[in-house]
């Protein structure tokens, strides 16, 4: 199977500890991996290869525009390289567990190319309240 599918919850321990599923571990195909909140009330866990392109595209970004220097060392200044431990965690810093607001209960959500972090309650207010009628589209995605 590829990309990141499912969702998840588990419980961050007191050190800022959660356990990353054994389904998305595998599926990462290496155990490096980049954590960033980019995006407001979240966190985005970055395989190592897709932040690699994800890296280029902020060099491309920065070399483009002159203005976007700043953007980009923003967005990179809280940027976090992590790794699961022998358990199958990884430490989420008191920053970022702030950022997302992000305590107790961890919803981990599949995006086919990354990790999603989330504030379940975040995560049902604001994706479940906005997506909208999925019947819309569903047969343009699924034939």
């Amino acid at each position: 199977m590829n990309g990141f599918v499912g969702q998840y919850e588990h419980q961050m321990d007191p050190k800022g500890r959660v356990s990353l599923p054994s389904a998305f571990r595998r599926e990462a195909d290496g155990d490096r991996f980049v954590l960033l909140q980019w995006e407001p009330r979240y966190l985005t866990l970055f395989p190592e290869e897709k932040w690699k392109e994800v890296q280029a595209n902020l060099l491309e970004f920065r070399r483009s525009d002159p203005d976007a220097w700043h953007n980009v060392r923003l967005i990179i200044a809280n940027a976090v390289e992590v790794s699961p431990d022998k358990q199958g965690r990884i430490l989420v810093p008191a920053a970022l567990q702030e950022a997302a607001d992000l305590s107790g209960t961890v919803l981990m959500s599949g995006n086919l190319d990354r990790v999603e972090l989330w504030n379940p309650g975040v995560y049902r207010e604001v994706v479940q309240s906005k997506a909208g009628d999925i019947q819309k589209f569903a047969h343009r995605l699924f034939g």
